[in-house]
């Protein structure tokens, strides 16, 4: 069973005051839209994802840089923006499920997701749904402060996002009852004995003000972690010196069985001990002799790749380079820029200080080079 996810990402953020929409609103790097995507992206049954973007909003989506999506202009209104995602794929071939999902709901479990998908098998629509714990009141006349004190709460409950449903049904649906579409799809059902309710999650919050954002941050920083990476290589003639992915022009290099890269060693092994996974040494072992002479940038590339499918992501990296020489500040900006591509992460949040020992030691006779580098990682799983 295969779906297609639509993601509306279309409002206007009215009630989050701020210049940033809230699809752009970066947590660890990574904005709402694509902490969204890193979680579809884990599933092989979502074959199709399109996100329904706000025209105002073009420039910033399209700084994302986002893969394997198609991007739609959305509409006046959610149900607008739906009909449009809808019409899109009913033209494609592809899959009859579909699944849609508000971007403003990013803490959304792989296994909330796992489960909606499991139940569409034997159900025309699954609505993941919770109940509400909270006093319930209705105003009868606000001028005269008459209300319904104990309101009976026991048959209301509160729907969320991701829904499934069955592509041509809420197509036909859609082009048939938009009279009666209310705050989302489910309320086009006439008869929710059809529809498959299942147990949401508290945590699936949707985020509508800044206080839900800030809620939302504070659960990501409970998923941070940091690892420390620590990396000396002699200097010797004859050898290529690498520093951060780059070659540098040098009558020395770095003596070691892979290309003796300092940097991405060091950076390397602290994101593998952020996300607790060993170190380089484990893993790329120098009895192993298909890692001789390897680049660098090919071992970081296969970590990345490796805590990706774990849900880690980085989320920020402080490096010291302790060197005599090459001079660290003159090749700087582009040891950020070729770290920044490598971790699939932003240039802000890489710093680069270049340090030295007065000309002390190995490395202060220009005999070695060390690095050390901290780095924090968050899972957004």
């Amino acid at each position: 069973m295969s779906f297609s996810l639509i993601i509306l990402a279309a409002g206007n953020s009215n009630r989050f005051s701020s210049n940033v929409g809230k699809p752009y609103q970066k947590i660890g790097g990574k904005s709402l839209i694509e902490i969204n995507l890193i979680k579809a992206q884990k599933f092989k049954q979502i074959k199709k994802v399109i996100i329904v973007f706000n025209k105002k909003d073009i420039k910033r989506i399209k700084l994302l840089k986002l893969k394997n999506v198609k991007l739609l202009l959305g509409g006046k209104s959610r149900q607008e923006s739906t009909l449009n995602a809808l019409k899109f794929l009913i033209n494609q071939k592809g899959p009859s499920k579909v699944l849609i999902h508000d971007v403003a709901r990013p803490n959304i479990s792989t296994k909330l997701l796992y489960s909606i998908m499991k139940n569409m098998k034997n159900s025309r629509s699954v609505i993941p749904k919770i109940s509400i714990q909270d006093a319930i009141k209705q105003v009868i006349d606000s001028s005269k402060e008459e209300y319904i004190i104990g309101k009976n709460r026991e048959n209301l409950f509160l729907t969320q996002t991701p829904q499934a449903f069955n592509l041509k049904e809420l197509y036909n649906l859609h082009k048939t009852n938009s009279d009666k579409y209310k705050d989302d799809d489910i309320s086009l059902y006439m008869d929710l004995n059809k529809v498959r309710f299942i147990e949401g999650e508290k945590n699936n919050f949707k985020i509508t003000d800044r206080a839900d954002f800030e809620n939302l941050k504070n659960i990501y920083k409970s998923k941070q972690s940091v690892g420390i990476g620590f990396d000396v290589h002699r200097l010797v003639p004859k050898r290529k010196l690498f520093l951060a992915g780059l070659k540098i022009k040098s009558k020395l290099g770095t003596l070691g069985h892979s290309d003796g890269d300092p940097v991405l060693h060091s950076v390397t092994d602290a994101i593998l001990g952020a996300c607790k996974m060993g170190d380089i040494g484990q893993m790329f072992s120098d009895k192993n002799k298909k890692f001789k002479n390897i680049r660098s940038t090919i071992l970081l590339q296969q970590v990345i790749n490796m805590i990706k499918l774990k849900g880690f992501f980085v989320n920020n990296i402080d490096i010291n380079i302790i060197t005599q020489t090459p001079k660290i500040k003159n090749i700087k900006n582009k040891m950020i820029n070729n770290i920044s591509k490598l971790c699939e992460i932003s240039k802000n949040q890489i710093n680069i200080k270049g340090k030295t020992t007065e000309k002390l030691g190995l490395i202060g006779k220009e005999k070695a080079i060390a690095c050390e580098t901290i780095c924090s990682v968050i899972k957004y799983d």
